[in-house]
């Protein structure tokens, strides 16, 4: 079983999405990429854990913050990745954090067939 990290931001609908791409998956582990809002509104499972990122701040910054929270979390040199939440700039950090940490990516997306590599 994968790991799966999902930024959990803005978008409407987008958290519907997320969902039921944790929970029609079959996960090791769910990380979850969010600011305090999404941490204290969104209904996370036993499987999932949040990371806590200040969406404000610079892209070098937030990179650097989620290479440091994610390093010690992630136990397989590849994870998937969902990024149908929040904002471009979010999604650079997030790419670029895994990458500097030399972590292989996979785009997992909920599709009309289920939950599948795009």
């Amino acid at each position: 079983m994968t790991e799966l990290i999902a930024c959990l931001s803005t978008g409407k609908g987008t958290w519907g999405h997320v969902n039921r791409l944790i929970e029609d998956g079959k996960w090791s582990k769910v990380i979850l990429i969010t600011n305090e809002y999404g941490k204290e509104n969104f209904k996370k499972n036993d499987k999932s854990e949040f990371i806590v990122v200040n969406m404000n701040q610079g892209l070098k910054e937030m990179r650097d913050e989620l290479k440091n929270k994610l390093k010690p979390l992630i136990k397989d040199t590849e994870v998937g990745i969902n990024l149908i939440s929040g904002a471009g700039r979010e999604h650079m950090a997030i790419i670029s954090a895994l990458l500097q940490l030399g972590i292989g990516i996979r785009l997992i997306a909920l599709t009309k067939d289920g939950v599948e590599e795009v």
